[in-house]
């Protein structure tokens, strides 16, 4: 019972090392309690710690989905409380399976580098199937913790998931230590200083000789008001006038769904706004919903009203023209209700407005804006790295990404949904550029490391200067494919007899 408790809070303090709170060192002391419980114990028993540890990791850390659930989802608390203990144990499947699989196959009780060999691989393998299994929820991962660390130079070489198994090896060297094993604390620590520092005196992104101006502006809308028809108007009414002072900037950006009603019924605010852009040599990027009449089919969509290109005499929008942006990775319940027929009638959850989205293609081009060619990601996407990198182009100037975190109230996970997009920033080695209705908006520099934020819970708008890069990031290229061929290199030599006896750190 002592060592379950232990798993629990081990988890739990997990939540510390993220944002807003970013206490990164924490992570690898929490991974190290979980090497230490399952040191000598049965796949069973290893596989029990991993369960109780995800339940206080996920419990903890994503504890401000039930703040949407409670407020929005119109359940009794009992119900919605069951539906984040589903959810949270369902998640807590992922490393119960790596800590099992890992005693399976190492067919021995204690923790060895054989045994780091197998666990890592698996580990990162029940990662992957977490971001892709009914469509994925890649939230947390440990690479994460890593965002603001001095450790987060390697992000452009090995990316988010490669952070993630350095996690798992800083954890198994603190471990090993507690053990009086010094030899592997100091082989990892040794490879990681040695891999830091080629990281850091081999950069693959540098400044280039140009920069963009940016004006944010963040409507903070209360939640229950986005999408009530007569309040409409009045907040398109509001972006406009936010903006009017403020056009002189090379973009300006407003944040997902801004123009709440759906576009073909806006022609005349849209053509008037590309006038405005165009007249003030600027252009804006929205979030704007469009509904096809003729298909049925609705897109939750980022659109360029103003100048296309720099030299253009006028703007360039037009209704259905191809400079836009449907979003491709749908939110479960929120944008999309699998078995809907079923769930919908059931409660105000499964039938929340626009709910009923249809999903964009995958590979998308780059929006250019005031020619500026502009990576977008809406909300949740930039949580899948591997669909952001798919969209990423050689001339690709800035990362953007629009959100609506108004849903989660004060909690910190629009915190953590700004750490993840810094997070893609550092993997490709691009400006960052993201605004939101109520906050967390702000840019972000990748090579100084160093973000600017609007105030959260305010209407705001801020105009911000950033140093654009060139240059591509390995990540950029390659994106997990050759930690992934190593991690396979690792998992077959871990499994290969050699007739010897590995040292264990604890027998």
């Amino acid at each position: 019972m002592k060592d379950k408790m232990l798993a629990l809070i081990a988890g739990i303090l997990m939540v510390f090392s993220y944002s807003p709170f970013n206490l990164w060192p924490i992570a690898p002391f929490a991974i190290a309690t979980l090497f230490y419980l399952n040191r000598n114990v049965s796949a069973k028993t290893a596989a029990s710690h991993g369960f109780i540890f995800g339940l206080g990791w996920f419990g903890a850390g994503i504890s401000w989905v039930h703040v949407s659930i409670a407020e929005f989802g119109g359940l009794p608390l009992i119900a919605s409380l069951l539906l984040m203990v589903i959810l949270v144990a369902y998640l807590s499947l992922y490393p119960t399976l790596a800590c099992w699989l890992s005693h399976k196959f190492s067919n021995k009780n204690t923790l060895s580098i054989t045994y780091l060999a197998l666990f890592i691989p698996l580990f990162i393998l029940m990662e992957y199937l977490r971001g892709t299994l009914l469509t994925g929820f890649p939230w947390l991962s440990f690479g994460y913790t890593l965002t603001d660390s001095p450790l987060n130079s390697l992000a452009p070489w090995i990316g988010e998931t490669g952070l993630t198994a350095v996690s798992l090896l800083l954890g198994f060297a603190i471990y090993a230590l507690s053990q009086r094993s010094f030899k592997p604390a100091v082989v990892i620590s040794s490879l990681l200083l040695l891999t830091l520092g080629l990281a850091n005196f081999s950069p693959s992104v540098s400044y280039r000789d140009k920069s963009i101006d940016v004006v944010l502006v963040q409507g903070n809308i209360k939640q229950e008001l986005r999408f009530a028809p007569e309040n409409f108007w009045p907040t398109m009414a509001k972006y406009q006038d936010m903006t009017r002072p403020n056009w002189q900037a090379d973009l300006i950006v407003w944040p997902e769904a801004a123009i709440p009603e759906i576009e073909v019924l806006v022609d005349d605010y849209l053509g008037n706004l590309d006038k405005a852009a165009a007249f003030n040599n600027t252009a804006l990027i929205t979030g704007i919903i469009d509904y096809q009449l003729g298909t049925k089919t609705v897109y939750n969509n980022l659109i360029v009203v103003g100048k296309k290109h720099a030299d253009d005499q006028q703007g360039h929008y037009r209704y259905l023209h191809h400079n836009r942006y449907n979003k491709h990775q749908l939110l479960p319940i929120g944008e999309f209700v699998p078995f809907e027929e079923i769930l919908r009638p059931i409660a105000p959850l499964f039938d929340l407005d626009h709910s009923s989205f249809t999903r964009g293609e995958a590979k998308q081009a780059n929006l250019i804006a005031n020619g500026y060619h502009v990576l977008p990601a809406i909300c949740y996407e930039i949580a899948f790295s591997s669909l952001v990198r798919g969209n990423y182009q050689q001339d690709s100037d800035i990362l953007f990404t629009v959100s609506n975190d108004a849903w989660f109230g004060n909690s910190h996970g629009p915190h953590q949904h700004m750490q993840i997009a810094r997070m893609r920033a550092l993997e490709l080695g691009m400006p960052l550029v993201r605004v939101t209705n109520n906050g967390v908006s702000g840019v972000y520099d990748p090579i100084a490391k160093h973000g600017q934020y609007l105030p959260q819970f305010e209407a705001a708008l801020e105009r911000f200067t950033l140093p654009l890069t060139t240059g591509k990031t390995f990540y950029s290229q390659y994106g997990d494919r050759a930690l992934y061929i190593a991690l396979l290199l690792c998992f077959i030599a871990s499994l290969i007899p050699n007739g010897k006896n590995k040292r264990a750190c604890h027998n």
